[in-house]
């Protein structure tokens, strides 16, 4: 158990990291825009933002469940089908890439209104989503190979590829709407050309044959598509979940507290975005060392990955919800350069409101991961779905109606608790083979 806790660590703690860094370039670009544009840059960017939890989504499904299916495969000595789930989950996201593409192009205006634009600021939300989906594609396959480089053994170079992004995004940020004044479009171009950067990376670490995963001849079957999507469709709704929480809440803090508001909670969900990022890279870490044990049998392996997950997640959730009560003024102040009294008032409540959701949300991505390793899938997608999309739509809606905005705040701690309270329960009566 000593070495399996050292291999714990390791791939933890560049998963991490790794993913900080990725969640760093959209909150680089908020503290950009928030200084350039103001509050209406801050809200058009907070709308705008939303279609990265479809596109992560979609990018951590193919990534994370072709990953978790490559190593299982690698781990029972089935090379040849081992590389041909990484050449269709290449395939994968690259065709849903080149599809966001084409939406970024001829459909961006329309995108925006739909994500809950208005006339003052829709022209800065389409700038910011036809620029970000051109490199769809990059998103999307920076998110399958950390992912399979990850599960290769690798983690350290994975979690380079994210820092590096996030390092050019900071920099281009700074040119692009400094010097060169150019707006939103700056902050969008320079994010897009973050994950350009990590893909190149990749792309060299494969044309010097480092890597144990290959492209092979592969036909298209819908079996195969499946075996890939299933292990990763509950990070699919981790990830869409945070795309519909920021629809659902803007429109909603839109109609109680107009534009300013949405722009508070632009400052809370993206600080938000930060923690989310330690906790997925928690699950991400853990799932290739899961992956391996049910590959190989190792049921004692599972339940100590999952016992020590769990002490990691207790302690991430507390010293967050501390520094939220602590220093949330400071951390607000950081993106209201204007000193907006109104914008710091609602953005202060709804830090502190919020981020007591996060004292149950760790536990709540690792039981997830833990039952989609362990091909328990309906188990894993029902509890995403409880908290992701069904659960925080009904009662940001019901809260919302009884207690206006600080209900809105509520909701996202009330439905974590929710379905952390449920896992428990199907972790206890048999949802898992062994006893907790």
């Amino acid at each position: 158990m000593k070495e399996l806790k050292k291999e714990f660590w390791k791939y933890m703690m560049f998963a991490v990291m790794g993913m900080i860094g990725s969640s760093g370039t959209i909150l680089v670009d908020t503290f950009f825009v928030s200084h350039r544009l103001g509050p209406d840059g801050l809200a058009a960017l907070n709308i705008a933002i939303a279609i990265f939890g479809l596109m992560n989504g979609l990018a951590m499904m193919i990534g994370i469940g072709g990953a978790s299916r490559y190593t299982i495969l690698k781990s029972q000595e089935h090379h040849h089908k081992a590389n041909q789930t990484f050449t269709l989950s290449f395939a994968m996201a690259l065709g849903m890439g080149i599809l966001f593409l084409l939406t970024g192009l001829y459909g961006s205006s329309w995108l925006a209104q739909c994500l809950g634009a208005n006339q003052d600021i829709l022209s800065l939300c389409t700038t910011y989503l036809k620029t970000i989906l051109m490199f769809a594609p990059c998103f999307l396959l920076n998110h399958l190979f950390m992912s399979f480089i990850r599960n290769d053994g690798s983690p350290q170079l994975s979690m380079c590829m994210m820092i590096v992004g996030s390092l050019t995004n900071m920099i281009l940020d700074y040119l692009f709407m400094y010097p060169f004044h150019m707006g939103i479009l700056g902050a969008a171009l320079a994010t897009g050309l973050a994950p350009t950067m990590s893909v190149i990376i990749a792309m060299i670490y494969i044309l010097l044959k480092r890597n144990q995963f290959h492209f092979t001849k592969i036909s298209f079957h819908l079996s195969q598509m499946k075996a890939i999507i299933e292990p990763g469709l509950s990070s699919f709704i981790n990830e869409l979940s945070s795309g519909i929480v920021l629809v659902v809440f803007n429109l909603l803090i839109l109609k109680f507290a107009g534009n300013i508001g949405v722009a508070a909670y632009g400052i809370v969900a993206n600080l938000a975005l930060i923690v989310l990022a330690i906790f997925t890279g928690v699950s991400q870490g853990i799932q290739p060392l899961l992956s391996r044990a049910f590959g190989q049998g190792q049921d004692q392996d599972i339940q100590y990955l999952y016992q020590l997950g769990r002490y990691v997640v207790f302690i991430i959730g507390l010293c967050v919800l501390c520094i939220a009560y602590l220093l949330s003024s400071h951390l607000i102040a950081l993106f209201n350069h204007e000193n907006h009294q109104t914008l710091q008032l609602l953005a202060n409540e709804g830090l502190r409101y919020y981020f007591i959701g996060f004292l149950f949300l760790g536990y709540n991505y690792l039981m997830i991961a833990l039952l989609s390793t362990t091909n328990q899938v309906s188990s894993a997608f029902g509890l995403s779905l409880l908290r992701g999309c069904i659960g925080i739509i009904i009662v940001a809606c019901l809260f919302a109606f009884l207690w206006g905005l600080k209900g809105i705040w509520l909701a996202f701690p009330f439905v974590e608790l929710i379905t952390m309270l449920i896992g428990k329960l199907k972790f206890r009566y048999g949802m898992l083979a062994s006893n907790e």
